[in-house]
């Protein structure tokens, strides 16, 4: 077990910043709380479990496994501490508030491409539901203990992923468009990898050469491997209506109309986003919820 004692030089909200590494609150990789982050990560010296509690100023991490010391050293940008905010200073009086409420939120960097890509791809036009339950039962079934406490299961490698059978991906719950995607991405990890490695261009680039793969997906993925401010998750069921909702009083919104409304935040777009999406507001509702459809119809 290794350790370090990061002190804060601005506030952060711990619990709120990282809400973007775990995929619902059952999340095999990850223990999320109001103080105290327990994750999980496959780092190139070998795999890692990571401790990060926060107390006053400062945040205490610890790391087992033999990718310790190389996740120590990543802790900071994962916690968000070295996401930039130098040039976001909103006029728009709704989100000057938000900014001012939501000071404490973060842009984690994680560097880990497939540990970002893999559970946006299962997100792909399905319900949260749906896509939270195909991730547990993906690492469940062919991902390994993680080292140190907590009971947490690393996510599959990717070699694993790649070698998946479409039987093995219907099982639990995904239909071939899916399926196919996830596995052709895993078959091009490394290459993915090299791509975060090399900036946001690369990354975006490299991603939508991968059939199967478009804008939503490029967006989850770089906004948490790399930290990318601007990234906004364009075809979201629920987010236009959110930012149309929040910034204009819109009960409904378009995805152009989205855009329209961020565009005088270009730069911190995905920043806007995730001070609407973590403020707690929410867009009225119309009709039913959106339903869960047969693998069959998709």
């Amino acid at each position: 077990m290794s350790r370090r004692t990061i002190t804060l030089p601005f506030a952060v909200d711990l619990g709120r910043s990282l809400r973007s590494l775990r995929l619902g609150k059952h999340d095999p990789t990850v223990l999320l709380g109001a103080t105290t982050a327990l994750w999980t990560t496959r780092t190139p010296d070998g795999p890692a479990t990571v401790r990060a509690d926060h107390n006053g100023d400062r945040i205490a991490t610890e790391a087992w496994g033999p990718g310790a010391a190389r996740a120590l050293d990543q802790a900071p940008a994962w916690l968000g501490l070295l996401d930039d905010r130098s040039s976001f200073d909103p006029t728009d009086e709704i989100v000057r508030d938000l900014h001012h409420h939501g000071d404490g939120l973060r842009l984690p960097r994680t560097e880990r491409v497939m540990e970002a890509l893999v559970p946006a791809i299962l997100s792909q036009k399905v319900t949260g539901f749906e896509a939270k339950r195909s991730h547990h039962q993906l690492v469940e079934r062919w991902g390994e203990p993680a080292p140190g406490p907590g009971g947490l299961q690393l996510l599959p490698r990717s070699d694993v992923i790649a070698e998946l059978s479409y039987y093995d991906l219907h099982v639990i719950g995904m239909e071939k468009r899916r399926a196919d995607t996830l596995r052709r991405a895993a078959a091009h990890a490394s290459r993915l990898e090299d791509a975060g490695g090399r900036g946001l261009g690369t990354l975006r680039d490299r991603l939508q050469s991968i059939p199967g793969i478009g804008p939503w997906t490029v967006a989850e993925t770089t906004r948490l491997a790399l930290g990318d401010a601007d990234a906004v998750s364009v075809g979201d069921f629920h987010l236009k209506h959110l930012v149309a909702w929040a910034l204009a009083g819109e009960p409904r919104g378009t995805d152009d109309r989205m855009l329209e409304l961020l565009e005088p935040f270009a730069g911190h777009r995905g920043r806007v986003c995730l001070l609407i999406e973590t403020s707690g507001l929410s867009a009225p509702r119309y009709g039913p919820r959106q339903r869960i459809q047969p693998i069959a119809r998709r």
